[in-house]
């Protein structure tokens, strides 16, 4: 096969080389397969993996599109003031969420798109439209659509039906999987084996399936979304902390971060059938269940949809992602803060994650021979440009494996070929992965679309990026891999034969990871040192043998280790009339 250089040339981080094409399968976006040895600028097919999605080992067998020059070009530096730049929604595709015939179908993949694709123009239209975007006309696909007017924040709308609170669909009974009414699961539980704390089953979700999207732990709440509801429980018991919500139409997304005092920004769709939209936007207290404020996001114009949405926070920014552009709100207050348009050369901001960092990815030059991803790091407060980072032609940012660090991962559209780098926080480039190895996070967690930050199964600190490995016999392994040379620091394999482990989070030097459960034991929850020359798995909690069947069939999943306590919950709901479907178990000594 053919090797890249060893070291990047100048201009770039290493000339990235393609695989051959691979048939996708159903589960979701793929994860990475191995880079060749010497570079991390090798565009991997993804393998399968051993959480459910496909993976797609192969030859490097051409140089990659960037050359002699690298992938890459010098990140451009932003004036003072952002341009107009009308946003590609989020990353997400644009096209109407899947449908669950009988098991859940994760979506396919996202990040950064083009903004036609996926919609439903004829090729002779699009072509026209593409040669408008190049000509440099705006208004036929970043002209408003709300006539100027801004959405104003409001805690009601008088024209919609509004959110309701109900008594929780579930009190948590242990019942559901097939188990008589008041099992109590931990009849048999083994000395040194932790107690399930609490049990809930989902709420009713249409035959079609629904999604149940998010997870996020308070000091003291669990909150979970499901179909039309969101619902939350005390930590340590499991009782109801305050009603559910219960939203006038399905949720359609969510921000996956939470900010600092605990509220989250949810939106669901307007109405059913074709015309509906995911424009609903709700603030939510995630302790108290208080409704903060409300606002429908407008429609930006043609091709620029509300179809699809996805919601990031940074800082106190909530950012709404429509299909080409964007529109910032004050996260506690909900006045509109600013507007991200097309900017420079046809570039449609098409993506963005949140965190500590607000990150956004644009598609430019869409049917040009110029065709490109730009990346940038956004002012939260003003939508301004700190800095830019080009991507050469052909490649696409599918996600944001981390945000600070940022570290990128790539897929070439023409052929699944992959890649990844870290840049600086000023923007400049960093490192490739130089290791010859099949990743797997799970990125099969959300139905609702595939955004830049919807994978899980990865943490980073300042220098280090933990990524699992492929399971294909015996047990899997956590690599450590360096963010300064892109080489392998350190790895440390499943401690259950058989099994897969996949990180959570770090905390502090010392790296959390969640160890799936075989067919004879119960999962683990398992703390790696980070620092030093010996990196073993010291357990924290081994879940118990009595209800492993239980806990390896939450297939598509969201998880949180928050206190000494272990949260595993579903993503997406099949719908199922002849069974309990399960929503969340926590798991404590």
């Amino acid at each position: 096969m053919t090797q890249p250089p060893n070291q990047p040339p100048q201009g770039g981080f290493g000339a990235p080389q393609d695989q051959p094409a691979h048939q996708q399968p159903p589960q979701g976006p793929p994860p990475q397969g191995p880079p060749p040895q010497g570079g991390f600028g090798a565009p991997q097919s993804p393998p399968q993996s051993g959480y459910g999605y496909p993976q797609q080992p192969g030859p490097y067998s051409q140089p990659g599109p960037y050359g002699h020059t690298g992938p890459y070009a010098q990140p451009q530096q932003q004036p003072g003031s952002y341009a107009q730049q009308p946003q590609a929604g989020y990353g997400y595709p644009q096209q109407a969420p899947p449908q669950f015939p009988g098991a859940p179908t994760p979506p396919p993949g996202g990040g950064s798109k083009n903004p036609f694709k996926g919609k439903p123009v004829l090729v002779a239209v699009a072509a026209v439209t593409a040669l408008l975007v190049i000509g440099g006309t705006v208004w036929a696909v970043a002209g408003g659509g709300d006539d100027g007017k801004k959405p104003v924040a409001h805690e009601s709308q008088d024209d919609k039906p509004t959110p309701t609170t109900s008594a929780p669909v579930n009190q948590g009974d242990g019942s559901g999987d097939g188990r008589e009414e008041n099992q109590d699961l931990n009849e048999g539980r083994k000395p040194g084996e932790s107690k399930i704390l609490w049990y809930k089953e989902a709420p009713d979700a249409p035959a079609a399936g629904a999604s149940a999207p998010g997870l996020w732990i308070t000091g003291k709440t669990a909150v979970k979304a499901a179909y039309k509801q969101l619902v939350a429980y005390n930590v340590g018991d499991g009782k109801p902390t305050w009603d559910a919500i219960t939203f006038p139409q399905k949720i359609c997304a969510v921000t996956r971060q939470k900010t600092s005092d605990d509220t989250i920004v949810v939106a669901y769709e307007s109405g059913t059938g074709d015309s509906s939209r995911c424009n609903q936007l709700q603030q939510v207290d995630l302790d108290s269940g208080e409704k903060g404020w409300s606002t429908e996001l407008k429609e930006g114009g043609l091709f620029d949809d509300t179809i699809t949405v996805e919601l990031a926070i940074a800082g106190n920014t909530v950012v709404a992602g429509r299909s080409m552009s964007g529109t910032a709100y004050d996260v506690h207050s909900g006045k509109k803060l600013w507007d991200k348009k097309k900017y420079g050369a046809s570039c449609y901001p098409s993506g963005y994650a949140g965190g500590s960092k607000l990150i956004a990815v644009a598609s430019c030059g869409i049917g040009s021979d110029t065709e490109h991803d730009e990346v940038q790091e956004l002012d939260p407060a003003t939508g301004r440009a700190k800095w830019t980072f080009k991507i050469k032609k052909g490649w696409k940012v599918n996600r944001a494996y981390s945000v600070s660090p940022l570290v990128l991962f790539l897929k070439k559209e023409s052929n699944d070929a992959w890649n990844m780098v870290t840049l600086k926080s000023d923007g400049t480039y960093r490192s490739q992965v130089q290791v010859d190895e099949n990743y797997a996070p799970d990125c099969s967690g959300s139905v609702l679309g595939a955004g830049l930050t919807d994978c899980t199964g990865i943490a980073s600190d300042a220098d280090t990026l933990y990524l699992p490995t492929e399971k294909k016999s015996g047990a899997n392994s956590i690599v450590a891999l360096s963010l300064e040379t892109g080489k392998v620091r350190w790895r440390v394999k499943s401690p259950v034969d058989g099994t897969t482990m996949m990180p959570i989070r770090m905390r502090g030097t010392r790296l959390i990871a969640y160890v799936a459960p075989s067919y004879d034991t119960g999962g683990q929850v398992v703390s790696i040192r980070t620092k030093g020359s010996r990196h073993r798995t010291y357990k924290l909690l081994q879940n118990p043998q009595g209800t492993a069947k239980i806990e390896s069939s939450f297939y598509s999943k969201a998880i949180a280790y928050v206190d000494g306590r272990f949260f595993l919950s579903t993503t997406s709901l099949t719908g199922d009339d002849d069974a309990k479907e399960k929503l969340m178990l926590a798991y404590g000594k």
